[in-house]
């Protein structure tokens, strides 16, 4: 499988504009085996409560059955199941969608094909959701551009509920700039087409894409480089009067301005080329923000605070070095930090009477660690304090909460800590790229 997508991404690189015209006979027995290695098991299941272990008995059977019912384009995807969770700085709720296990594995296939088809195309702006790229490479390019370019403002964009606005029309026509295979192109369709199941009532999907379904990034990404990246680099650019850059992962965006005019002028833009594409911007979760080098100097002489703002999670502001030099730096936002402890809450509140303490904690270290990898980058030791404290009093509340009896007092949960200890704040990430002089 691999030699195949090898070929396929090579091609598109040597030729950029080369349209592929055979790409469904890739999604065989052999390959849908392969990808089926790579499902996770502990995810949820979809609306046939078909669980992975459960679809791997007797798989090459029905691998070669779903094969068949494509071969004659009878395949028809299960609705995905839409489930909601909090969402970031808001009352409002995320909507997922779960696939079942099988469109899962076809899914994963789809994944990969058109990622090696189009990482050609995709731009360096671009850091949500491909292969070897993450969101600290993100965070650390808007740093590099903010230290060492000519960014005075910075706009920060918000995209109203893009999943669920992608309009299938247009992202057919950016998939056809690529693929001339009308099998895939069906097989792509009817997943988009699929509908969902929310509290047992099926609704048709005439627009967008589940955010939560396997493809889904990557047809994200797709409809944002035609879309976004190559309007922002071909046609708002080079008409700019200053230095501009833009940072994408996924749908979260924003843009480094040298000139206050240009930052106004692209937010006027954008929402006129949103909108052709049925896409529009929170107004409530976007602003042109006065940051930079520049700014600091002349906050750091009036003697006052300068802005700050949010992407990916972090708020950017500035600070200084040890040696007392202004430098941007990163921080957990206030909104992630109390989302992440109230989930943490709630997980604490559900797990506490359905497994062993012993099993629970080693989950919660999990946790701890993976909250550590990502928010652990430099210069933001203080913020992982905040969180880790929380966390450990909330896990000595909920211990104590297993039964009528007290578990343990404050002195017994102290040295269950030290024998079985919760792992400690740590930085994982640099992102130090220099201070002002």
């Amino acid at each position: 499988m691999q030699g195949k997508l090898n070929q396929i991404a090579v091609r598109a690189k040597q030729d950029k504009r080369v349209k592929f015209t055979s790409l469904v006979h890739l999604i065989n027995e052999e390959n849908l085996a392969e990808c089926y290695k790579e499902l996770k098991r502990n995810k949820a299941c979809g609306i046939d409560r078909v669980t992975v272990e459960a679809y791997g008995e007797n798989l090459e059977e029905k691998l070669k059955t779903l094969v068949d019912s494509m071969k004659r384009k009878q395949y028809q995807p299960l609705p995905v199941k839409r489930v909601y969770i909090p969402k970031a700085g808001s009352k409002e709720k995320r909507g997922l969608g779960i696939p079942s296990t099988e469109d899962k594995l076809v899914q994963v296939m789809l994944k990969k094909i058109l990622e090696n088809i189009y990482e050609a195309n995709f731009m360096d702006s671009s850091y949500g959701f491909r292969p070897g790229r993450n969101c600290h490479q993100a965070i650390n390019a808007l740093d590099k551009a903010v230290m060492h370019k000519p960014i005075n403002y910075i706009v920060e964009v918000d995209i109203k509920k893009f999943f669920d606005n992608v309009q299938h029309k247009w992202l057919m026509n950016c998939l056809r700039e690529r693929i001339a295979d009308p099998n895939l192109l069906w097989l792509i369709k009817r997943f988009l087409k699929a509908g969902i199941v929310e509290v047992g009532c099926y609704k048709a999907t005439d627009q967008g894409t589940p955010q939560g379904g396997i493809v889904s990034p990557v047809l994200a990404n797709i409809y944002l480089h035609y879309v976004l990246d190559l309007w922002f680099e071909k046609k708002f650019k080079p008409k700019a009067r200053g230095y501009l850059q833009l940072i994408r992962f996924c749908d979260d965006f924003v843009v480094g301005c040298e000139r206050e005019e240009d930052a106004k002028e692209f937010l006027e833009l954008l929402k006129q080329r949103l909108s052709k594409f049925g896409l529009e911007i929170a107004e409530n979760k976007t602003k042109i923000v006065k940051f930079g080098k520049k700014e600091w100097y002349q906050a750091e002489r009036e003697k006052r605070r300068t802005a700050s703002f949010n992407f990916l999670g972090f708020t950017h502001y500035c600070g200084k070095s040890r040696n007392g030099k202004l430098m941007m730096k990163q921080k957990t936002s206030k909104i992630s930090l109390a989302r992440k402890i109230k989930e943490i809450k709630e997980w604490l509140k559900m797990v506490r009477s359905r497994i062993c303490l012993k099993d629970w904690w080693q989950k919660l270290k999990a946790k701890l660690t993976g909250h550590y990898s990502y928010f652990g980058v430099s210069g933001n030791y203080r913020c992982l304090i905040q969180f880790y404290r929380p966390v450990t009093k909330l896990a000595f509340k909920w211990i104590n909460r297993r039964s009528q009896k007290k578990s343990m007092d404050w002195e017994q949960f102290i040295h269950y800590l030290k024998v079985n200890p919760l792992p400690k704040p740590k930085v994982y990430v640099s992102l130090y790229t220099g201070a002002l002089v």
